[in-house]
């Protein structure tokens, strides 16, 4: 269940979830207090967060990422298009 695969997908929707939050929902939130994309989109992206979190957890050993890799892998689930660069940098299958 929790295959590197899985947690490259995690980390594609989470990724993508996050930037609709932030790039059309929030502003749309505050700019014509319609919520709506906040409301559809909120519930999935947390989901995918605590998701994401959690296999970055499980697969940290499996992966070998040391205390770096691993802070930098968790770091990146909040930035925006970070879950991108992690997938570039880090979610590579081990050799």
């Amino acid at each position: 269940m929790f295959t590197l695969k899985n947690f490259k997908i995690i980390a594609l929707l989470e990724g993508i979830s996050y930037l609709i939050l932030l790039g059309i929902g929030t502003p749309l939130k505050h700019l014509t207090g319609n919520d709506v994309i906040v409301r559809f989109f909120g519930m999935p992206h947390g989901v995918l967060f605590v998701a994401y979190v959690i296999f970055a957890f499980v697969l940290k050993s499996e992966m070998k990422w040391n205390n770096k890799e691993f802070f930098m892998i968790l770091i990146c689930s909040v930035l925006p298009f970070g879950t991108f660069y992690a997938d570039k940098k880090y979610l590579k299958p081990q050799v």
